[in-house]
């Protein structure tokens, strides 16, 4: 049986298809008909500036929360400043997306100066299960940052990040390293990597068809004609 060919070569090429004619909505449909039905993340996570959207390559980042204590600790990472925050926003490399997860709403995984670094080194976004700060300097920057709220209360004395490059789950939905990260203010989907190749095929068959659709629709074709016609409503 002869393979498909391929829509793109390489990361980038996808990237351009998903920024020059998909939206999340689209690609949400047809991972239904997959069979991919548990896909999204909770609707609570909303971009930091409408405007952007969010596309990448996870790079999950595991926080927890810390209580100042005096007492001796056996863990060396409780006396490091926010544990391997920094390591972890350095290990960033081209096309990732940070995703932070773990701690409770109690401080901000996330500000400006965070951003910059991120932008400099050609991530594409940040993705927090939890709370953004210095939304304005974001915004500024326009680097794409979901969060599920805002809150200026600092981590530094409240939570550390204690690893990173390692799956998570976040509202029941697993996110390995790698994995591909679509996001816009209607909702962020996580699309297994085994599946994202006939993800964007169909997507790109569905979006294309439903222009067809609409101008047929503007055109004085009747809703229950157009779905028996193009089988897309």
């Amino acid at each position: 049986m002869t393979r498909p060919t391929r829509l793109y070569a390489d990361d980038a090429e996808m990237y351009r298809l998903f920024e020059e004619e998909l939206f999340v909505a689209v690609v949400g449909d047809v991972m239904d008909t997959l069979g991919l039905q548990h896909q999204f993340l909770p609707p609570a996570f909303k971009p930091v500036d409408e405007k952007t959207r969010l596309l990448g390559r996870a790079m999950p980042v595991l926080e927890s929360d810390i209580f100042p204590s005096n007492e001796p600790t056996r863990d060396p990472l409780m006396t490091k400043p926010f544990g391997l925050m920094f390591e972890a926003l350095d290990d960033l490399k081209p096309g990732e997306i940070y995703v932070a997860s773990g701690a409770s709403p109690r401080y901000a995984l996330w500000g400006e100066l965070m951003s910059t670094r991120a932008k400099i080194l050609g991530a594409r976004g940040a993705l927090l299960d939890g709370f953004a700060r210095d939304t304005d300097g974001i915004k500024a920057l326009g680097f794409p940052c979901f969060c599920t709220g805002y809150y200026a209360q600092d981590q530094g004395v409240r939570g550390k990040v204690i690893d990173y490059r390692r799956a998570l789950e976040i509202g029941g939905v697993r996110v390995e390293p790698g994995t591909l990260l679509f996001g816009d203010k209607e909702g962020v989907l996580v699309i297994p990597r085994q599946a994202e190749e006939e993800v964007v095929r169909l997507a790109l068959e569905k979006v294309r068809g439903e222009k067809l659709v609409a101008k047929a629709i503007r055109e004085g074709m009747s809703a229950v004609a157009a779905y028996k016609t193009f089988g897309i409503m």
